[in-house]
């Protein structure tokens, strides 16, 4: 017992660390290395690197086989399953082979030697995205990374200083922004439907249970066991749960709502409030499994993460956010989205809204009419061709528009400062619950940039 409470304390007092440091200089002449500037691309095809192939990256291939403006120029992963699933993808588009690097987990950089690629997407477990991110902007690369939630304010500091410090680009692929209703309903914000912004709601709320364990066989829902033992995401995600209590995966709810609210751009979070409930979820998964059991090795393990994390966000135009983090309980899929002004509310969950003077008082209307009235034009230009695109098509409009940034050598509209900003969300919450839910107080990436940025994201139907 004395070694876990010294193990929990040890943790606490990491947490706490991390979370207060920031790294806020870097200038040119400390940059490992300075690259010349790239110039656009736009009658030549973007000459692809794939960082992680599992089964995240093999979406992401799967997109840039379908354009005729991508080359899979090359791909890296340790994992020889992956490799030869991305091989045999690629083989039967009657693509070029790609070179490959698969020996060992820093092979990738010597991927981004390779001067011919211009850009790379990196879809590695969450522990390697910082310093691939890095490592790729400092070789030259434009950048696109998965999402999922930061571990210290130091590794979001080293994205921001990387980019200002080399100019390349790194694009933050939180598809959710992209999602139809979610577009349909910013256009609706600004056309002040919904009035002045006062309380917006989002998360993560997904029974990740069949995820995180597994035996090493088939994608999902096939064991309790985690680790080295296991397939895919099981293999590292469920680890995090062993150590960590915060919000650990919070860009798909806070992206969306920072938009809405131009975070970065006239508006930023100010501080944060976390709370987490007792965690029980996943070990009663493990006991009534019928491949677990109370016996079982895996019954032994102490999950620290809280099964419902709740974090209240003030920003410096006084709207507040709250955002969960649930994936470890029997539930539904919901991301929980709620905007709600002076004219209004829309709510996901209900699929609802009231808009004062438009709708009926007091009562929910079905949103699908206005939803369908207020449809984004990047959707009503390109819904046929996200039709088999993953997660209901949003995968092709965030791939799609890393590409043509990229191709054009141009800042993403969900950048580098937007990826510090929600990144930080984890391990501030993770201070915050440390220290009984104490407020923490978000860095400004923007270095007072955001006072002087204009909203970008998505307007009229350009990339």
């Amino acid at each position: 017992m004395a070694k876990q409470l010294d193990r929990r304390s040890f943790l606490r007092n990491a947490t706490l660390a991390s979370a207060a440091l920031t790294v806020p200089n870097i200038s040119l002449a400390q940059s490992p290395q300075t690259v010349k500037p790239r110039t656009a691309i736009l009658n030549e095809r973007l000459r692809i690197g794939f960082i992680g192939t599992g089964l995240r990256g093999q979406n992401h291939v799967e997109l840039a086989l379908l354009r005729d403006d991508c080359e899979v120029a090359a791909i890296a992963d340790p994992d020889p399953r992956m490799v030869a699933d991305t091989l045999k993808m690629i083989a039967n588009k009657g693509k070029k082979k790609p070179a490959v690097y698969d020996k060992g987990d820093h092979d990738y950089l010597n991927l981004l030697n390779d001067k011919d690629i211009d850009a790379v997407v990196i879809s590695t477990p969450w522990e390697w995205h910082t310093q691939q991110c890095v490592a790729a902007m400092q070789a030259g690369k434009y950048v696109a990374t998965e999402v999922g939630g930061g571990f210290s304010l130091d590794e979001c500091w080293q994205l921001v200083n990387t980019h200002e410090a080399t100019g390349r680009h790194l694009m933050f692929l939180e598809n959710v922004c992209y999602r139809r209703d979610v577009m349909a309903v910013l256009q609706m914000v600004r056309e002040g439907l919904f009035g002045e912004l006062m309380h917006l709601e989002g998360g993560y709320q997904h029974d990740l249970r069949g995820v995180k364990f597994n035996d090493g066989q088939t994608p999902y829902n096939s064991g309790v066991e985690f680790g080295d033992k296991a397939f895919s995401e099981a293999r590292w995600r469920t680890k995090h749960s062993v150590h960590r209590n915060g919000d650990l995966y919070p860009t798909h709810g806070i992206g969306p709502v920072a938009m809405m609210t131009n975070i970065n751009r006239g508006n930023r979070f100010l501080f944060l409030t976390s709370i987490a409930s007792k965690p029980r979820g996943l070990h009663e998964y493990i006991v009534n499994h019928p491949k677990g059991g109370p016996s079982h090795p895996s019954a032994k393990t102490r999950f620290n993460l809280g099964d419902v994390v709740t974090t209240l966000i003030k920003t410096s135009n006084g709207e507040t956010m709250l955002l969960s983090h649930d994936t470890n309980l029997p539930r539904p899929y919901s991301l929980g989205f709620r905007v709600q002004g002076t004219k209004g509310i829309w709510m996901d969950v209900n699929k609802s809204l009231m808009l004062d003077g438009h709708t009926k008082a007091h009562a929910w209307e079905d949103a699908k009419t206005w939803l369908d009235r207020y449809d984004h034009p990047l959707w009503k230009r390109y819904g046929n061709d996200a039709k088999t695109a993953g997660h209901g098509g949003m995968d092709f409009f965030v791939f799609h528009h890393f590409v043509e940034c990229a191709k054009r050598n141009i800042a993403p509209q969900i950048d580098v400062y937007d990826a510090a900003t929600w990144l930080a969300i984890t391990p501030l919450s993770e201070a915050s619950i440390a220290t009984g839910s104490s407020p923490q107080m978000f860095p400004d990436f923007t270095r007072g940039r955001w006072t002087e940025r204009q909203p970008d994201f998505a307007f009229g139907d350009s990339f």
